[in-house]
């Protein structure tokens, strides 16, 4: 039997500090768990009831939900380019894959665990109850300066 060693890693890459960071939203807010610069994201989206986000696809990220608290409408796009509703339901996932049409919908003050891709890409609003543009790599990245 061979036993081999693991390569030698620089601990100054190491990070111990804990991450939160968030973003305010017309819906509610986002506290995003991980920097931005890893390859993939994870976050909870808090959607205050009655409030929906945008209508919406993605050109470049996928995304995969779980409810953690609260009742939310997943409305998305089925196989056959219906626009469908689902409760989400606790202890179960659902998953949008890029270019299938989607938004999120609080029935109660809701939080809901994503992870995804990283925020890259256009996201690009179909319908939008607070009137915002597509959100562009340029225009996300100017409104996080700061934050």
């Amino acid at each position: 039997m061979t036993t081999s060693q693991p390569p030698t890693f620089d601990p100054a890459n190491f990070k111990t500090d804990a991450y939160v960071r968030r973003i305010e939203k017309p819906w509610g807010y986002e506290l995003h768990l991980v920097p931005e610069n890893l390859p993939y994201m994870m976050k909870i989206m808090h959607v205050n009831a009655g409030q929906r986000m945008s209508l919406q696809v993605h050109d470049a990220k996928q995304e995969s939900y779980a409810v953690m608290n609260g009742r939310a409408l997943l409305i998305w796009e089925n196989e056959n380019g219906e626009l469908v509703e689902t409760e989400l339901e606790m202890g179960k996932g659902y998953t949008t894959k890029v270019g299938q049409k989607h938004r999120l919908k609080g029935l109660t003050d809701t939080d809901i665990f994503e992870a995804s891709t990283p925020e890259k890409g256009t996201t690009w609003r179909l319908e939008d109850d607070y009137a915002r543009p597509d959100e562009t790599p340029e225009q996300r990245d100017a409104e996080r300066v700061g934050m």
